[in-house]
């Protein structure tokens, strides 16, 4: 059963709950953070070792959007009472609340940002432990371990989504005859698949995993939904701002050395850069209130992951005051990289194709600490655990559509971005799901 103060200190009643009492010590190098969840409550947020894990429930706050989980934030983290702390803290040491949003409002999904009990965190060879309490702490004491090892799925059997393969196509199809009248320049379309294990679903083993194979991507676990997003929509950290664009993909080789000759293809695909300048100039825009002397690179490199390769940008900027992590996700969410372009004509053109709720797969998901720093990343490569049948997890995955597009090429790629939570599920990747 989740711990949960919330109840404990009766935060949730009535209009002035009490301050949270927030107590951070620098500890020993844990080893992998992923090894310290518990079976329940478990939130993750990890890359290339570094970053935090968490258990318990402080508080929870069911947000309506973005900017408003980021005034119930500002008002929350204001009024904390600390009782130690790091000297020249590294971001997210000390109070945070991790999250997901929903991708679009209307989702019959749930936003959330939860405050935690316990975190433990590691960035730049310092580590960290973080007791967050409603009411008076004693010092956080050891770290504790699991008594539950994470188990491995099995029985796993697949079934398709809203759209069959062939549907999913048309759709395709559809969305570029649409492009072609001029109504719209890209919007992308996302399809889902479904595994049913014989037991529930331990989301853990699939963080191990995904972090094991995919480190270079940021592995996250919210509410149920785990993944590896390569594409980082915000991070501040102090006053400096970056956003990391993904837009153009193609599937890697089995063959030896050529995928030098497919990156070559890529960096010169018209199809894939045209669709990556669309996400490129929609974050420049979105940023632009709320940043300044903002550097926009000439061209993408391609980003090498295991199973695909991107066309990547980073872009940065310096935050203006009182632009805090949440605040710049609200402003940047969504983007072409996951809506499309021009974004409501986008927004109001993919569920009549896609024909599912995406939930929060493609919506903001990571982390934000008392002082406004924090790191959101875009829920890709990712499954949700039904809620109602923890057997069962639901895989997406999404691509951009433009005038150029084809469908048949489009299923694979769609396919290939599959992959690494198939993986994790299933260990060998076998056939591709019907």
């Amino acid at each position: 059963m989740i711990e949960t103060d919330a109840e404990r200190y009766g935060r949730s009643a009535g209009p002035t709950p009490p301050p949270l009492h927030v107590s951070t010590v620098e500890i020993a190098d844990p080893g992998p953070l992923e090894a310290l969840l518990p079976r329940d409550g478990a939130l993750a947020w990890v890359r290339r070792g570094d970053g935090m894990v968490a258990w318990g429930e402080v508080d929870r706050y069911k947000p309506t959007s973005i900017s408003d989980a980021e005034e119930w934030w500002s008002g929350l983290s204001r009024d904390v009472v600390v009782s130690a702390e790091l000297a020249d803290a590294p971001v997210g040491a000390g109070l945070v609340a991790f999250g997901s949003f929903v991708f679009d409002p209307d989702s019959a999904g749930r936003s959330a940002l939860v405050v935690p009990r316990t975190v433990v965190g590691r960035r730049d060879g310092r580590a960290w432990l973080t007791r967050i309490s409603a009411g008076p702490e004693t010092a956080p004491g050891p770290v504790p371990t699991p008594t539950e090892p994470p188990r491995a799925p099995t029985g796993l059997r697949w079934s398709e989504g809203a759209l069959s393969p062939p549907a999913w196509q048309h759709a395709v199809g559809q969305a570029v005859r649409r492009i072609g009248t001029g109504a719209l320049d890209k919007v992308v379309l996302a399809r889902d698949v479904v595994a049913t294990a014989d037991d529930e679903i331990d989301p853990r083993w699939l963080v191990a995993r995904l972090a094991d194979r995919y480190a270079s991507c940021w592995t996250y676990l919210v509410d149920g939904l785990v993944g590896a997003t390569p594409e980082m929509l915000v991070r501040r950290e102090g006053g400096l701002v970056t956003s990391r664009v993904l837009a153009g993909t193609i599937r890697r080789s089995a063959a030896g050395g050529a995928d030098l000759q497919l990156g070559a293809a890529l960096a010169r695909s018209s199809k894939d850069l045209e669709e990556h300048e669309y996400a490129v100039a929609s974050v420049a825009r979105a940023l632009a209130p709320f940043c300044s002397g903002i550097h926009v690179p000439d061209a993408p490199y391609v980003l090498e992951l295991p199973n695909v390769l991107h066309l990547a940008t980073d872009v940065t900027a310096v935050a203006r005051p009182g632009a805090s992590a949440l605040g710049l996700a609200a402003a940047l969410h969504p983007s072409a990289a996951v809506c499309g372009t021009p974004t409501d004509v986008a927004r109001a053109l993919i569920p009549a194709l896609e024909h599912l709720d995406r939930e929060r797969y493609a919506g903001p998901v990571g982390w934000v600490d008392g002082r406004g720093d924090g790191e959101w990343a875009i829920a890709l490569r990712c499954g949700q655990v039904e809620e109602t049948d923890p057997r069962r997890i639901r895989l997406f995955a999404g691509c951009g559509i433009v005038a150029g597009s084809d469908p048949e090429a489009e299923l694979a790629e769609s396919v290939a971005k599959l992959l690494p939570m198939r993986e994790a599920l299933g260990g060998a990747v076998g056939p591709p799901p019907p």
